[in-house]
């Protein structure tokens, strides 16, 4: 009767589900490979494959009297993009995308400080909520706020006006480069647009890399007789690079991407994303687009190569 009670037991555990088990508990790089395997599988046919297949296509001939793509093999996209009018929209994007990092960082890195030493409890949970709320709104309407506060008559112009600075104002918009007929048209307005956008993303990796500093430097620099800004330029910003440069990949890419706010904001002039958009939307000519599509993943590659070495992801 024993035998037969245990019989059932004993089939079960000898049953290909427990050898399965055994085998993946004795190989855990099995196990760990079996859990990658599927995502990466999706990873590498669905992203890199379509995106291989775009840039495959900028090898591609556009006929500009057909207005039709052909399989003829040409570097002239690539090449083309050495143009001056095309490399000026490449400048002019990768310009703007390095000074909104620069901007971004400057104006975060205070709010960061303070988030990071001096919030407690409620108070830090309300300077989290403060940071993250402007991200819960949508793009395109917060992008179509600012065209409404920087335009001549907007809430902006009033605030100005008010405290006397519009000479300094009518100074700035006569720049070449910077200015406009009104801060909603002017390069200027574009560039505070970009910076109000993306400022979350530099101000919590900031944040991040702040609250892992250990109290004891600080103490220690006190206690050999470091002045405060001693202690601030020689341990505490040499000590957050990596978040600083972290936060950057945020800013950079996605500045260099961006498509919406040089269509809404700022004065005419294509940046990369309109010229992908209008290349492949608005003419049809894959190739170019795909050509164009090129260079802001070269950039960020180089640019990623560059804060690797800063630690910026060891501070993601």
């Amino acid at each position: 009767m024993e035998l037969t009670l245990n019989a059932p037991a004993t089939a079960t555990a000898n049953g290909p589900l427990r050898r399965l088990s055994n085998l993946l508990y004795r190989k855990p790089t099995l196990y760990l490979s079996l859990l990658l395997v599927p995502p990466l599988l999706w990873f590498g046919a669905i992203y890199l494959g379509s995106l291989l297949t775009l840039l495959w296509q900028g090898f591609y001939t556009f006929d500009d009297f057909t207005m039709m793509v052909t399989s003829d093999f040409t570097w002239s996209n690539f090449t083309s993009l050495f143009n001056p009018a095309n490399f000026d929209i490449i400048q002019r994007t990768v310009l703007m995308a390095v000074a909104v990092s620069v901007a971004s960082g400057a104006v975060a890195f205070p709010i960061a400080y303070y988030m990071a030493r001096y919030t407690h409890g409620k108070t830090k949970a309300f300077f989290y909520i403060a940071v993250m709320l402007p991200m819960w709104a949508s793009y395109i309407v917060k992008t179509y706020a600012w065209t409404l506060l920087l335009a001549k008559g907007g809430v902006a112009m009033w605030f100005i006006q008010h405290l006397g600075l519009e000479p300094v104002l009518n100074l700035l918009l006569g720049l070449p480069g910077l200015g406009g007929n009104t801060l909603s048209t002017s390069s200027f307005g574009r560039f505070l647009v970009f910076v109000y956008i993306w400022l979350p993303f530099m101000i919590l990796p900031i944040q991040a890399s702040l609250e892992r500093l250990p109290p004891s430097l600080l103490q220690a620099s006190a206690d050999l007789g470091a002045h405060p800004q001693q202690t601030f330029f020689q341990v505490i910003l040499p000590l957050s690079v990596p978040g600083i440069a972290a936060g950057s990949i945020f800013t950079f890419s996605l500045t260099l991407g961006d498509f919406i706010v040089p269509q809404l904001v700022g004065p005419p002039g294509f940046f990369i994303g309109n010229m992908v958009y209008a290349q492949q939307g608005a003419i049809g000519n894959m190739p170019m687009a795909a050509a164009f599509t090129l260079v802001p993943i070269v950039l960020i590659a180089v640019y990623l190569s560059i804060v690797k070495r800063l630690g910026a992801f060891d501070a993601l």
